[in-house]
């Protein structure tokens, strides 16, 4: 069962599966690494809860909720 980014904690990690919408929002993102069987890990969120630092391909991504939403991710146990 997929989860999207934005529902993980932090120290939790998963592979995206993909997006929720296909749209100009997802191209930017898959040109930021986060593509289909990429591991990402949540790193952080910032005190107020948005945006979200995470992990993918060995560099650190910030992400707005809303960005992190539209990602679905197979969590890993």
């Amino acid at each position: 069962m997929s989860v999207t980014l934005a529902s993980l904690r932090p120290g939790e990690s998963g592979v995206v599966e993909g997006f929720v919408q296909e749209d100009e929002l997802a191209q930017r993102l898959m040109q930021m690494g986060v593509v289909e069987g990429a591991e990402v890990e949540v790193l952080r969120y910032a005190p107020a809860g948005d945006p979200l630092e995470v992990r993918v391909l060995g560099y650190a991504l910030s992400l707005r909720g809303s960005e992190a939403a539209n990602v679905l991710i197979a969590r890993r146990d």
